[in-house]
């Protein structure tokens, strides 16, 4: 139970539970619904009642921070896209601007029930002639990616010196 602690006392402090085990998913937009006649859905009695979208994403991790990259630099990270729901289901990446040196690579396909793509995040550190405070430029930009049931914002963050 959430009111009593390990020691069975009463807990002072609220817990906070995150935004996937509330039921909604951070940083995305539900897409309308369209009954698709080619994607494959299951039909089975024990899911007849449920609440839970059948597909769905997570990204791991939700957000991407490159910290202060050296300018002409090319810097990467990985992020993971995984199937949570009980049926296959497609993606797609929509392009960043040329403008803020960002690019997705990723293999496109259907992605299995539980399965995961990963995502390789790539940035060419470059100054766009306006610079903050201390010589920083700073690049944020969300990247979009395009699910059949939604789409999902990955934010992405760096300080170009």
């Amino acid at each position: 139970s959430l009111l009593v602690n390990a020691t069975r006392q009463s807990s002072k402090e609220k817990v906070k539970l995150s935004p996937s085990l509330q039921g909604r998913m951070p940083d995305s937009i539900p897409n309308k619904q369209v009954d698709n006649p080619v994607g494959g859905h299951v039909k089975t009695c024990s899911l007849a009642r449920t609440k839970q979208q059948l597909s769905s994403f997570h990204l791991i991790p939700p957000n991407v921070t490159f910290g202060v990259l050296k300018e002409g630099c090319t810097y990467t990270a990985t992020v993971i896209l995984k199937n949570v729901g009980v049926n296959f289901s497609r993606f797609w990446v929509k392009p960043p601007p040329p403008h803020t040196g960002l690019r997705v690579i990723y293999k496109p396909g259907p992605v299995a029930a539980g399965l995961q793509v990963e995502l390789e995040i790539e940035i060419f550190a470059m100054a766009n002639g306006r610079e903050d405070t201390d010589g920083l430029e700073e690049v944020s930009h969300h990247i979009e990616i395009l699910t059949e049931a939604e789409t999902l914002l990955l934010p992405v963050r760096a300080n170009i010196l």
